[in-house]
């Protein structure tokens, strides 16, 4: 991990992120009058898959090195295969592996951005906020 003034709070705030990903990953889908509610441009389920694992995937290249990126990536993969593992075992969610293909693109495409400069932001928001 980088050297973070408020190392713990980012690691909370990950932990939760990723809570939060998996119950959303495990609850039934909403439904209002018979009508499935997702955001606009979430239609598709293999298009939140790529959202939330990019988004996870920039969250924790803030708070480490670049060299730590693998195992960001192979967190983050084995993340989306326990995902795909309990959403087999429950009667109200379907199991579909090419749902960890595309959280395998979505953790390329949030790395790739990472490497582009936008890793280690944890530290520039620090130092915004101690000014």
């Amino acid at each position: 991990m980088l050297t973070l003034k408020y190392s713990l709070r980012w690691q909370l705030a990950g932990t939760s992120l990723l809570a939060i990903a998996i119950i959303g990953a495990l609850v039934p889908e909403f439904s209002f009058w018979g009508f499935q509610f997702r955001i606009a441009i979430v239609q598709s389920d293999k298009m939140l898959h790529f959202l939330t694992f990019f988004f996870l995937a920039a969250w924790f290249s803030g708070q480490y090195s670049r060299r730590s990126y693998w195992r960001i990536a192979a967190g983050l993969v084995a993340f989306g295969a326990l995902i795909e593992l309990i959403q087999g075992m429950v009667s109200y969610r379907d199991s579909d592996w090419m749902d960890l293909y595309a959280d395998g693109l979505g953790i390329a495409a949030g790395l790739t951005i990472a490497l582009l400069g936008l890793g280690g932001w944890s530290l520039r928001v620090e130092r915004w906020l101690d000014k």
